[in-house]
């Protein structure tokens, strides 16, 4: 018998690389606007909290570990937890946190455009706001739909009678992603919050 790649992993890798051109444009974006206004880029970039985006980013990076535990735990056929042990964690307490953790970086990018739109920088003021709202906002939007992902991979779980090596594959994709996710931000983090001017 022929062993063949899982369509829908591979499905997934495909659209991720669409992803990667997608992001790669508002790179180009961003990067077009900077060289243009480096004087605006200079002085907006003083109202970022870098500390507070830092964290942020901490949470969204461990996110990524608990992710790819519960990845673990479902390859072994453990939907659920089988004692209060963390050892013993099954995919869906796993995937929980992970969803708790991006659900704190999205209420923490939610106050940081907050607290910028009440300095003057919005979506419409200037370049840099738009560069900056665009890059980050889809990025987050990018973010939720992770959450709803973990929701129903969570809600699944809890459906199925037998856990199968196919609802492992779900649980597999939905890391691709979100893991796809934390690099992008890294990068993102990178390029907005630490590239000097």
């Amino acid at each position: 018998m022929v062993n063949r790649p899982n369509v829908v992993a591979v499905g997934t890798i495909v659209w991720l690389g669409s992803e990667v051109m997608f992001f790669a444009g508002l790179f180009a974006i961003y990067f077009t606007l900077r060289s243009l206004a480096p004087d605006l880029w200079a002085s907006e970039r003083e109202f970022l909290n870098v500390p507070f985006s830092a964290v942020n980013t901490i949470i969204l990076v461990l996110s990524s570990v608990t992710c790819q535990m519960g990845v673990f735990a479902a390859e072994k056929l453990r939907p659920r937890r089988k004692s209060w042990k963390i050892s013993e964690w099954g995919m869906v307490e796993w995937f929980f946190v992970t969803y708790v953790m991006g659900a704190i970086f999205v209420i923490g990018q939610i106050f940081e455009y907050a607290t910028l739109v009440g300095e003057g920088i919005a979506l419409n003021s200037n370049a840099y706001g738009s560069a900056f709202y665009l890059t980050t906002g889809f990025h987050g939007l990018h973010v939720t739909g992770g959450l709803i992902a973990f929701l129903l991979v969570i809600g699944r779980a809890y459906v199925v009678k037998n856990f199968t090596h196919r609802d492992a594959v779900t649980a597999i994709v939905v890391s691709y992603y979100w893991h796809f996710v934390d690099v992008v931000w890294i990068a993102l983090f990178a390029v907005v919050y630490l590239l000097p001017n």
